[in-house]
């Protein structure tokens, strides 16, 4: 019943797009319409020619003849109409649904893409959506035009004969049945081959993008086996769901040659005993055989229906996930002094595994927070908290003495500038990598930001200059440009307060030492957050906070701390040792 009401709902969400294509949707049934019209006056003019024949009367043979060519071809033209509208309309839906996804993906918190593999998000994106649209466009091109062909048949088999009609009627239902009985039992197994889909797109991306450490640690055949194993599953799952959903149409198949068999042998009774004439037998054969055949086609449907359906219940469910509110009715922050506060915040990503508990601390206007302390203590926990992509459990964080949860998430974080240790490269030039966030940058302050980055000759030296084409998969930049040009990224868009999480994790010592010059003037005046394991680099910070275990156990400058002898002595020793 569960999967039965899931079915119901998919269905009538994929209408809600339909309806966006009511245009279309009405050209295309008024196509199929006129094609079927056409099509069912070829039997008639055919019994009529052959009635013309057995009584000698050439004339009306011919014209009858030259109508069944006109028939033949209307019916064409119309077919190809619908093709195009329903081509028309089944792009447009998936170019709507797409949209959506894309939109919806912009509101998600980042608490959504950190626990889902990118591959599996990315795969409901292509994957779904192009089943959706290959199932949509194969329904609407044959189920329409099945519905309208099996109706008229009868119409017309029921002027010719209403006995053979009859015997129609009565088999019909044994094969719809069998179609929806097969139908609604393989609804979950397309589902399941969708789900594992997404997870072989998942583990192929991993793959791909982590090419160089797999080889770096021979682990080809280790994950060879894995996809083996993921592949094995996808074409168990894929082939228990195409057989049962097979079944439908050697079943319809049979049950169609059962209706084809009566109109055979009751037709050719009648027409012994004088009820219908050669011709009207000719007539209601062909009637029978354009009958069942949208019954075949219609089962065909059936299976690419099931795994569009399968599709677009992953879809709809990725639609469904709950938003990061910007909360539209709260103000924006335009501008901050620079004044951050914790106040006893505690924040755990899952419940039984506490990370942060009652953390307090204030930094002052301008002042440089360097936040040290191993791993997974919480030093990156505590930026996602400044940046409001987590909220905290408990407690609260103030900028100026206002709580931050009173203000849109956006304008929270257009304060900042951050430049993480895992860079980010767009698709497209220098220029527009650089200016990111202030795309009305001129081309003298990105080359200044990049100057002050010590990048600008590199820029230089590339074909197009600041026109150059670069992406995360460009092999002419390196690791430490890309993060340079991150930095740049901030320096232009001149933000009031700075996040710098391993900054200059991938730049060589010298040029480290140049980009400190930089940050330095980059930093006066402005509060700072510096998480950094390389302790050399926030010797100079004017507070310290020492994390462990998502506490705050020690705080101070570098020579209050080191005259402690506590556990950033040793830190700080064990680097120097």
């Amino acid at each position: 019943m569960r999967a039965s009401a899931e079915y119901r709902k998919t269905l009538k969400r994929m209408f809600s797009y339909i309806r966006n294509c009511r245009l279309q949707l009405s050209l295309s049934v008024l196509a199929a319409l006129f094609s079927v019209l056409a099509m069912l006056v070829f039997p008639l003019l055919t019994g009529r020619a052959v009635d013309a024949i057995s009584q000698g009367e050439w004339g009306p043979f011919i014209r009858y003849v030259s109508l069944m060519a006109l028939s033949a071809a209307a019916t064409a033209l119309f077919q190809f109409m619908q093709g195009l509208f329903n081509n028309k309309m089944t792009f447009s839906i998936s170019r709507d649904i797409r949209r959506d996804i894309f939109a919806k993906m912009r509101r998600l918190p980042l608490s959504y893409i950190d626990s889902h593999p990118h591959g599996d998000v990315i795969s409901r994106m292509v994957n779904d959506v192009d089943q959706v649209a290959d199932g949509l466009l194969m329904g609407f091109t044959q189920l329409f035009t099945g519905v309208i062909t099996i109706l008229g048949t009868l119409i017309c088999m029921l002027s010719v004969s209403w006995i053979v009609t009859l015997i129609v009627v009565l088999v019909t239902p044994l094969s719809l049945f069998t179609a929806s009985f097969i139908a609604k039992r393989t609804f979950n197994l397309f589902y399941r081959q969708s789900e594992v889909k997404g997870e072989q797109t998942s583990f192929i991306d991993e793959m791909v993008s982590g090419a160089s450490v797999v080889s770096a640690y021979s682990m080809e055949e280790e994950n060879q086996k894995r996809f083996d194993s993921i592949n094995h599953r996808f074409a168990e799952v894929s082939l228990s769901a195409v057989f049962y959903s097979s079944l439908t149409n050697p079943v319809t198949r049979f049950v169609n040659s059962l209706v084809y068999m009566g109109v055979a042998l009751s037709g050719g009774i009648s027409a012994i005993y004088g009820l219908m004439s050669i011709g009207g037998l000719s007539s209601i054969l062909t009637y029978a055989s354009q009958y069942t055949k949208p019954f075949n086609e219609i089962s065909g449907v059936v299976t690419e229906l099931q795994n569009a359906i399968a599709s677009a219940a992953r879809i709809f469910s990725l639609l469904d996930e709950a938003e990061e509110r910007d909360e539209p009715g709260l103000p924006s922050l335009s501008s901050a002094d620079g004044n951050v506060s914790f106040h006893n915040v505690s924040f755990s990503y899952t419940k039984d595994r506490p990370l942060i508990r009652g953390l307090s601390f204030n930094a002052a206007r301008g002042m440089r927070i360097a936040i040290v302390g191993p791993t997974g203590c919480g030093k990156t926990t505590l930026i996602n908290l400044l940046m409001r992509f987590y909220e905290p459990d408990d407690g609260y964080i103030s900028i100026d003495g206002d709580d931050i949860s009173g203000f849109r998430r956006t304008s929270v974080r257009r304060r900042y500038g951050m430049v993480l240790q895992d860079t980010w490269i767009k698709r497209g030039t220098v220029r527009e990598n650089i200016a990111l966030a202030r795309p009305d940058a001129t081309l003298d302050e990105v080359r200044r930001a990049a100057a002050l980055c010590h990048i600008d000759n590199f820029i230089a030296s590339l074909p197009s200059g600041y026109d150059e084409i670069i992406s995360d998969e460009s092999d002419g930049i390196s690791e430490g440009q890309r993060q340079l040009i991150s930095i740049a990224r901030v320096m232009i868009s001149d933000p009031d307060m700075l996040i710098l999480d391993e900054a200059t994790s991938s730049i060589d010592t010298r040029t480290e030492l140049l980009i400190q010059d930089a940050f330095a003037t980059l930093m006066e005046g402005r509060t700072s957050f510096i998480v950094a394991h390389r302790l050399s680099t926030i010797k100079n910070a004017d507070m310290i906070l020492v994390m462990k275990d998502g506490d705050v156990i020690e705080s101070g400058s570098h020579d209050e701390l080191i005259a402690q002898g506590g556990f950033y002595y040793e830190l700080y020793n064990s680097q120097f040792a």
